[in-house]
């Protein structure tokens, strides 16, 4: 009788959770249509999670994704992680002990275009990776739907943050699929209308540095929605909203520059993946903070501590390849882009 009442309460648990994640649905959706206007108001606050990292326990039964608004059940709850910095700007290197790859300087591949046929088993204008020994299929595809793009699905770009902590795959920034910015801005509906004034820089800059300059619009958008007057809660800068010890060098002492600051903001990142091996997936997601091993209550854990805009956004990596880089607005879309929405907690 015990072992069938621990039963039943366990049945029961598993139906509560699913029930109340589908009953915040509707409510994330309606936040992420204002989720645009809210970064401008506050773009900054999001700050990278400080302190010790304790990984929260994995549960076996009941197994469904922490995407709900209440803390994890575990006494051992996940903590912030150790290392620290601005979200954005490249504020840190990532954690670098867990990559596996030697600090050595990368140059993209000769050939950058994305075009690319494995006998008809994989399509022109998807990522070049199909398929990841650990991660598995990338599940690309060539439409964009909330959880899936033409760089892949959002839970192989964020492979093992739901399972002992994530371990991205292996894509160089020669795999990706991105949309040229200068055919992007024509478009009348393009979220890069407000980077108009600035697609020189991106373009000088990124083809320097061999990034495509969409990715460093992308960026700007995400960061300061290409505005390059904003400064950060921590002092940061312009449309790349670097840290003010990138300063040093700025003409006039005036970091807000467009030409220095996009081109400090380029070279950080192309450094960043240097020190990755040519990791993009790792260098994009070091932007917003993110590290491997992170796990999802690594991720979500400032939330129950009081610092809800210091979380890591786990739709990032799949808003930025299959979203901005694909000359699509990642807030504004509908259906909106992502599964997690653990941002939307905060508004």
């Amino acid at each position: 009788m015990k072992l069938a009442a621990l039963l039943l309460a366990a049945v029961s648990a598993c139906a509560l959770a699913h029930d109340a994640r589908g009953l915040n649905s509707d409510s994330r959706q309606e936040v992420a249509r204002h989720m645009r206007l809210a970064k401008k108001n506050a773009p900054l606050d999001v700050q990278p999670i400080t302190g010790r990292t304790r990984r929260a326990k994995n549960k076996r039964q009941c197994r469904e994704r922490q995407n709900t608004a209440t803390p994890p059940a575990s006494s051992e709850q996940a903590q912030p992680t150790q290392d620290s910095g601005k979200k954005d700007g490249g504020k840190k290197d990532g954690d670098k002990a867990n990559t596996g790859n030697v600090n050595v300087e990368w140059a993209p591949p000769a050939d950058s275009g994305n075009n690319w046929d494995n006998g008809g088993n994989w399509g022109a204008n998807l990522i070049k990776v199909a398929t990841d020994a650990v991660c598995g299929d990338s599940g690309a595809t060539a439409d964009i739907s909330a959880t899936a793009g033409p760089n892949g699905r959002i839970d192989w770009l964020n492979c093992g943050l739901n399972d002992g902590g994530w371990h991205p795959p292996f894509v160089t920034i020669n795999d990706v699929v991105t949309v040229d910015l200068n055919e992007a801005i024509q478009k009348d509906n393009s979220p890069f209308k407000a980077c108009q004034d600035f697609v020189w820089a991106f373009q000088q800059y990124g083809n320097e540095n061999g990034i495509p300059p969409i990715m460093l619009a992308s960026f700007a958008m995400q960061e300061s929605t290409c505005n390059p007057n904003t400064v950060g809660g921590n002092g940061e800068q312009g449309l790349m909203q670097i840290t003010q010890d990138k300063c040093g060098g700025a003409p006039g002492g005036n970091c807000k520059d467009v030409a220095y600051n996009v081109r400090t903001g380029a070279e950080y990142f192309k450094s960043v993946l240097d020190s990755n091996g040519g990791d993009l997936l790792q260098s994009i997601a070091n932007y917003n903070g993110w590290r491997v091993g992170m796990t999802y209550g690594d991720a979500t854990a400032a939330q129950w501590n009081g610092n809800c805009f210091a979380q890591n956004n786990l739709d990032y990596l799949h808003q930025f390849l299959n979203g901005w880089c694909q000359n699509i607005d990642a807030y504004t879309h509908q259906p909106p882009l992502g599964q997690y929405f653990n941002l939307n907690a905060c508004y």
